[in-house]
């Protein structure tokens, strides 16, 4: 089984969703400082204002830089990428925290500070190393704006990264579900042309021509319909039932006598779809082991019935009670046809469509077929 690595799945979140992100963390940047210092009756607040800008465009242009820089390792795991963006986060923030020094206490002072306020900053910045803990303070509160961008970022990678990973897992589950449906549906065919050649090859040891060449016509019809269909396709109710009737033609030939056939499905329901061949296993069942094993005549009904969300399909017939009625029951459910429309139900529908069968005291057999009702689009 394939494991899906994400933190090594190479998933961008998209140049413009990371400039936006940027420029959405430094707008907020701008607005919260400018508030502060409105809100603090600062001096020469345009001037502020303008030096705050070209502040703040460094610092986008340095963020930018850092994505540039998580980008080349997209493709690394997800604790590399974290370690890179605290490890990048470290220079950029220095940058910024020094350029930011420049701009308000060494770049042309006059313009911010009165004399007053301009005395009192040189002797602040006449003591040892000030210069050096001014930048370091500021550094570390833009270490930690700057980190918190890259997370955002990394954030919306992985979502998106993950987001590919789930889509392509639903794209394999689907193909695999395909697959299986075909694989089921494709067993059908075999097994009944299997059983047809056996009826065909009686027939010819019997000396029966006409027989043999009336079952050959209708296989070859029961196939041309049967296969023209895709098999993860649903069909009609009425094409389920016309190709069920076709079939029937062909054991009509073998048992001419003792095989009869009765149809009860309301208009309302020959639109409605279901899975091609569903009802194949069950009408082979019947004939097997209804008609063939009876020596009077036997009646094969299929009906459908809505209840609810839900259709209904019954496949019964009338055949000989066996000894052991319920022992029918069992063998039959342990079959290859039943186990082969179970899976298919299960396959497609779930826990919604179920196939029950049961052997009435009277005598025959009942199979059945429970799944939502699907309405021809």
């Amino acid at each position: 089984m394939r494991k899906f690595d994400i933190g090594h799945h190479k998933t961008s979140v998209g140049q413009q969703v990371a400039i936006l992100s940027i420029l959405g963390f430094w707008l907020f940047y701008v607005i919260i400082i400018t508030i502060r210092a409105a809100v603090s009756d600062w001096p020469a607040q345009d001037e502020l204002a303008l030096r705050r800008v070209v502040v703040t465009v460094l610092g986008i242009a340095i963020t930018y830089l850092l994505y540039r820089l998580l980008l080349l390792f997209e493709d690394k795991a997800l604790s590399t990428r974290i370690i890179t963006a605290f490890a990048g986060a470290i220079p950029c923030a220095i940058a910024i925290g020094a350029f930011n020094y420049y701009m308000f206490n060494v770049y042309d002072p006059q313009s911010l500070f009165d004399e007053a306020h301009l005395e009192k900053m040189r002797e602040y910045m006449e003591k040892e190393n000030y210069a050096l803990q001014a930048i370091v303070e500021d550094s570390v509160s833009r270490f930690f704006f700057i980190i918190s961008w890259a997370s955002l970022y990394l954030t919306l990678s992985y979502a998106s990264a993950v987001r590919t990973v789930e889509r392509k897992a639903a794209r394999f589950a689907q193909a695999a579900q395909d697959a299986e449906l075909r694989s089921l549906r494709y067993q059908v065919n075999p097994h009944f042309l299997f059983n047809t050649l056996n009826s065909l090859s009686t027939l010819v040891m019997r000396s029966q021509p006409e027989e043999a060449e009336k079952m050959i016509l209708n296989l070859s019809k029961f196939y041309r319909t049967s296969l023209s269909g895709d098999p993860l396709e649903d069909v009609a109710l009425s094409e389920e039932v016309h190709l069920q009737n076709l079939y029937l033609d062909i054991e009509a030939v073998r048992f001419p006598k003792r095989l009869k056939t009765e149809t009860h499905i309301p208009d309302a329901l020959m639109d409605v779809l279901v899975p091609g061949l569903i009802l194949q296993p069950l009408v082979e069942n019947a004939i097997k082991h209804g008609v063939a094993h009876s020596k009077r005549p036997v009646t094969i009904t299929i009906s459908a019935v809505e209840e609810g969300d839900f259709l209904k399909l019954t496949v019964a017939d009338d055949g000989e009670a066996r000894p052991g009625a319920q022992a029918r029951s069992s063998d039959q459910n342990s079959g290859i046809g039943l186990a082969n429309v179970r899976d298919r139900l299960e396959t497609r529908f779930g826990s919604q469509a179920k196939l029950k069968t049961r052997s009435p005291e009277t005598g025959g057999f009942v199979a059945e077929l429970t799944m939502p009702l699907l309405a021809d689009i």
